[in-house]
């Protein structure tokens, strides 16, 4: 059999997302997020973009949470089935490809953003869906769709909306022609324009969100002294009044009751508030933001995802989650039923012991992706590049604009497979062509 590597790495990933239908079902809920996604009223999102909740308003009539999450589980497994398929493609032998592509199937993080009512297993799929298919071959038919999907990606998560100027630059670079750079760039356009034209008469505003400010404003609370700023006295209401060194995560400052920003009313005169302190703190504090943007990537350096005594809400639960009052008519008229997040043992212990040790440590993740890009520039492997560069700038944009979290890594993952196996592919710069 051909593909008798991927079947035997196949297996075993199925089975785990199996235990994840049966240990924990319907789905897991995150926070607060989980419930804005799936509200009935459907309207461009405050500090989010909606695209994932208009994927969820589709598959609304089934009333099924657990159709939400088997959909991403099998759209994950597939997206590893693509790189492995570009990979054997690119020459690599059966066994080569599917090694490279069991990070993809079995990374705990996966599972559990594939099992999360969350915008991020979409996004993940979205964007290596497309990296995969404009490395397969660059046509005007193939750039459309890539670009297609980048949109899509967009209005997902934000931090897609640069993937799709990155992809341009790629083509662009590469001498691709004007008719794969255009197509890439209308396709990439549509979904993007229709959700902010939306979002224009919805809200007023031309964009995405109304938060990318408040985020920023956010980063800058690991630093900001006004003193050092001396913003005017429209913008001092956003000054922290905390010590430095008693500062909580940056997060903390969106939601938070101490939060300043709270204090300043109207939702767009907020982020615009928030965007205009923020700039003036980086430009009054360049070494200060760097600092901490630096802090926070150390955070790839270490070794363990999370603590045995961690509080984290990327655990997988031991007991039933109840849902809040306020938010419970959401997740049960979305699920017609109880949607609360139930506990089924033996098969959700197994998960959670897997849990502990089944994930690429982010070090080697790191050293990967470096190792790719610096022998793409070396053996001239140029392909590899555009999910090497799309990877960096998935880990590396959040801690510049908002601030480090393990999910915002998880991304890379399939892209950094697919550059480290498209450096490998040992045929001639002749024969490739």
């Amino acid at each position: 059999m051909a593909h008798r590597a991927l079947v035997i790495a196949m297996l075993p990933a199925i089975a785990l997302r199996v235990l994840a239908v049966l240990g924990f079902p319907p789905a897991l809920l995150f926070y607060g997020d989980s419930f804005a996604f799936l509200r009935e009223e459907l309207a461009p999102g405050t500090a989010r973009p909606s695209g994932y909740s208009l994927l969820l308003a589709l598959l609304r009539p089934a009333h099924s949470l657990t159709l939400v999450t088997v959909l991403q589980h099998l759209l994950m497994l597939a997206l590893a089935v693509a790189v492995y398929a570009l990979l054997r493609r690119r020459g690599l032998p059966g066994w080569g490809a599917a090694l490279l592509v069991t990070p993809i199937l079995y990374d705990e993080f996966n599972l559990l953003l594939e099992h999360m009512i969350m915008a991020d297993a979409v996004f993940i799929v979205l964007v290596g869906a497309a990296v995969v298919l404009i490395v397969w071959r660059v046509t005007p038919t193939t750039a459309a769709v890539g670009g297609l999907l980048l949109g899509l990606a967009g209005i997902t998560r934000t931090v897609g909306l640069p993937l799709l100027i990155l992809t341009a630059a790629y083509l662009l670079v590469r001498r691709y022609g004007w008719r794969p750079l255009v197509a890439l760039l209308v396709a990439g356009a549509i979904p993007l324009g229709a959700y902010a034209t939306w979002m224009k008469v919805d809200k007023g505003k031309f964009g995405l969100t109304e938060a990318d400010g408040n985020f920023l404003w956010s980063r800058t609370m690991s630093f900001a002294d006004c003193g050092v700023i001396k913003p005017p006295e429209r913008l001092a209401v956003l000054c922290p009044t905390m010590p430095v060194e008693q500062r909580p995560y940056p997060p903390h400052w969106l939601w938070e009751s101490f939060s300043p920003l709270l204090k300043v009313p109207g939702t767009a005169h907020r982020n615009e508030l928030a965007g205009e302190f923020a700039q003036r703190a980086i430009l009054a504090q360049p070494g200060d933001y760097l600092a901490a943007v630096a802090t926070d990537l150390t955070q790839l350096l270490r070794w363990e995802r999370t603590a045995v005594d961690e509080k984290t809400p990327y655990k997988l639960p031991t007991s039933e989650r109840p849902i809040s009052e306020s938010v419970r008519g959401v997740a049960e008229s979305y699920e017609a039923g109880p949607a609360a997040t139930q506990v089924v043992e033996p098969f959700a212990g197994w998960l959670r012991a897997y849990q502990r040790f089944g994930y690429v440590p982010f070090p080697l993740l790191v050293l990967a992706l470096v190792g790719a890009l610096g022998a793409a520039l070396v053996r001239r492997r140029w392909d590899a590049l555009l999910p090497g560069l799309t990877a960096l700038a998935l880990v590396a944009s959040p801690p510049f604009l908002a601030a480090y979290d393990v999910r915002y890594v998880i991304p890379a993952i399939p892209l950094v497979c697919l550059a480290v196996g498209l450096v490998l592919d040992g045929r001639s710069t002749a024969s490739r062509r």
